[in-house]
């Protein structure tokens, strides 16, 4: 961000510490299921843009750290839960949602990987909520024993992917308790 030369990361601590201090946003989707944001969008929007490339591994892995990594180290529940990356298929080399996902491991929560995966791929980027309604991604389900979940991507737009992979699950008997993105596009600030 600021152009300076890092030794051992690709990102410095000044930039790490001035753009990606995590805050919590909410929104729900489906009436009642939160989803939980970590930054505005236009703050990490450069970061994002580098998904399905060889930097955006490194960054991602930071921003998965700052922000997944800490969440799971505060969050308490009652009980274990799994995560799950939404279409965690590998683009470039790896995924990026099973990086933030990866990041969710603690005593409380287990990531799974593969479990959800869009059988079409339509690009969403700069659609509409209509033209995302048209093409639905209609997720693969693999089964998996545990019964409450986390859903894990990197951005929340409209909500329909969350929504459509969080419908997915319910109709398994799975209960999504919440979502996580890095980023809701709808958050400027």
């Amino acid at each position: 961000m600021c152009e300076r030369w890092s030794i051992f990361s690709h990102m410095c601590k000044t930039c790490q510490a001035n753009f990606l201090t995590p805050s919590l946003y909410k929104r729900k989707i489906l009436g009642s299921i939160p989803v939980y944001s970590f930054f505005p969008y236009s703050d990490i929007e450069p970061l994002l843009l580098t998904k399905h490339t060889d930097l955006g591994y490194y960054l991602y892995m930071i921003m998965a750290k700052r922000s997944m990594q800490h969440f799971a180290k505060e969050w308490n529940y009652e009980s274990k839960v799994v995560s799950i990356g939404i279409d965690d298929h590998a683009q470039s080399g790896y995924s990026h949602t099973a990086i933030l996902n990866r990041a969710l491991k603690s005593a409380l929560i287990t990531p799974l990987y593969g479990r959800l995966r869009a059988t079409k791929h339509h690009k969403y980027a700069g659609k509409s909520v209509e033209e995302r309604l048209m093409n639905p991604r209609e997720f693969n389900y693999i089964p998996f024993g545990e019964e409450e979940v986390i859903l894990v991507d990197d951005i929340v737009t409209t909500g329909t992917t969350l929504s459509e992979a969080v419908e997915t699950l319910h109709a398994q008997g799975k209960k999504v308790i919440l979502c996580l993105t890095l980023t809701d596009a709808q958050t400027k600030d």
